[in-house]
């Protein structure tokens, strides 16, 4: 097995660990298997698009893909953004369930989907023919010119993997130089979240959703990325590959010291305060997960924290 080269080691442990277990779960039922894949469809779509500045909520996003709804006030792309967002997921299911490699055409297809019938795009399923210039940005994307021979290169890294990278690094690496390139006018971090969870999938990871609620943390992580410090934005999807891994693991335990508890009813099994244990969270130390703007964790996690971490001044014994 690949090792990590670059992910936070305690991270890296538990993600194995967490991967481990799910494979020893399967193969799951259908009857699981069908809505965890309903549910991930509508929270992949809504976030990812919220993220580029889609409007519809988690429950409009639900209702245009599930029944077909319009939802008034709302435009006719972001209608489109959502169902076509959901398209491109399928399309790359079904890449993974026949073992296909990735090419040139699998990155094209994949932004011709995310695209479709949206006005004013009209280099779909195309390389951009014109410089951009993005706000912000600490660099300048490549000329169209360079387009073809870059992206050419990114697939090569995708499939030869040079550097020996464990899947999540290769996956968001994959998705800062997707990025970089900004190979397309539109629908460029949408289709480098989708190709990023293509390679994770393909090693039998759950889908990995990048929150909305974390906007700002993962383009800060991207800027990182830029300016060559690849280590934090590695680790921010790492982590995101966890909390997926925890709701895929949450579905199929039932045991009562796995179930999710607040950071505050947290508090109650430790000499730690709310606000150390979200920094342990956020910091990857404490097994956490974020629903919405909340930090959620388990009394394992707990136990398994204060093995690991409290001192000979601290209470080590877990409180029931």
């Amino acid at each position: 097995m690949v090792s990590s080269k670059i992910i936070d080691r305690e991270l890296f442990e538990r993600i194995l660990e967490k991967k481990n277990s799910l494979d020893k779960a399967r193969p799951l039922s259908a009857e699981i298997v069908q809505k965890l894949r309903q549910e991930m469809e509508i929270e992949w779509t809504y976030n990812s698009n919220a993220i580029e500045g889609n409007s519809l909520s988690y429950e409009e996003t639900r209702r245009v893909v599930e029944r077909g709804l319009t939802i008034g006030g709302k435009s006719l792309r972001e209608h489109f953004e959502a169902i076509n967002h959901v398209n491109a997921i399928r399309f790359i299911e079904k890449l993974v369930e026949k073992k296909q490699k990735i090419t040139e055409q699998t990155i094209l297809e994949i932004h011709s989907l995310i695209v479709k019938g949206i006005d004013g795009v009209r280099e779909k399923g195309q390389y951009r023919s014109g410089t951009v210039f993005i706000g912000g940005a600490v660099f300048t994307p490549p000329p169209p010119i360079e387009l073809k021979a870059r992206m050419l290169d990114l697939i090569d890294f995708v499939n030869k993997n040079p550097d020996k990278l464990h899947v999540i690094e290769l996956a968001a690496i994959s998705h800062h130089k997707l990025v970089w390139i900004h190979p397309f006018v539109d629908g460029n971090g949408r289709t480098a979240r989708i190709l990023m969870n293509l390679l994770l999938m393909k090693k039998g990871f759950p889908p990995t959703v990048i929150l909305n609620v974390d906007r700002q943390k993962y383009y800060r992580r991207l800027k990182e990325a830029d300016r060559g410090k690849s280590k934090p934005f590695v680790d921010f999807v790492a982590r995101n590959v966890e909390r997926n891994l925890d709701l895929y693991l949450k579905a199929i335990k039932t045991g009562k010291d796995e179930q999710y508890i607040s950071l505050q009813e947290a508090t109650r099994h430790c000499d730690y305060s709310q606000e150390y244990l979200s920094l342990q969270a956020r910091n990857g130390k404490l097994e956490a997960h974020k629903l919405g703007r909340n930090w959620f964790t388990t009394k394992k996690a707990i136990q398994a924290y204060l093995k690991k971490h409290a001192t000979k001044n601290q209470k080590l014994k877990f409180i029931q």
